[in-house]
């Protein structure tokens, strides 16, 4: 926790935050004020001819929260649960979803001068949901809409874009 206080508080001036997770070899990140908790892996409880990226619900004190694992979602190579898959679970309008991820890094300021457009590329990633990329030193964060991303028609959980 000491170090995702420490790179916040060094947040530039008009600067957003975003959490920072990894997918594979991808390193994403989604608007802080949408995440509820982070949570340890825990196996859901699984729900009929659900896609096979809905991994369950988990009863999250009396939500019920529909559980979506991102490596399988984004065709990631491998989708292995260890120590370090973590759940985020998000709060999107009147809805709370958990995201599965291979482990969550930092929460990290960006100013707007250090988003860039994303390219316009085929990918298991729908472009209306990822809203830049991020540049910090070496690093490349892949922005994602997650509310977009949660509402889309092909991720089978209707109730999220009402």
């Amino acid at each position: 926790m000491t170090v995702i206080a420490k790179t916040a508080d060094a947040a530039p001036a008009g600067a957003r935050e975003y959490l920072t997770f990894r997918l594979d070899q991808e390193e994403y990140g989604i608007d802080i004020l949408k995440v509820q908790e982070i949570r340890g892996y825990e196996p859901p409880t699984r729900i009929a001819n659900a896609p096979d990226f809905i991994k369950g619900v988990v009863n999250l004190r009396g939500t019920i929260v529909p559980i979506v694992d991102m490596r399988l979602k984004f065709r990631c190579a491998q989708a292995d649960y260890d120590s370090f898959t973590v759940v985020i679970i998000l709060n999107l309008r009147s809805r709370v979803v958990g995201i599965v991820v291979d482990s969550v890094s930092d929460v990290m300021g960006l100013a707007p001068d250090s988003i860039h457009p994303a390219p316009d590329v085929d990918s298991a990633i729908d472009n209306s949901c990822i809203f830049g990329l991020g540049s910090v030193g070496e690093r490349m964060l892949i922005l994602l809409d997650i509310e977009k991303l949660m509402a889309s028609a092909d991720m089978g959980l209707a109730a999220a874009n009402e």
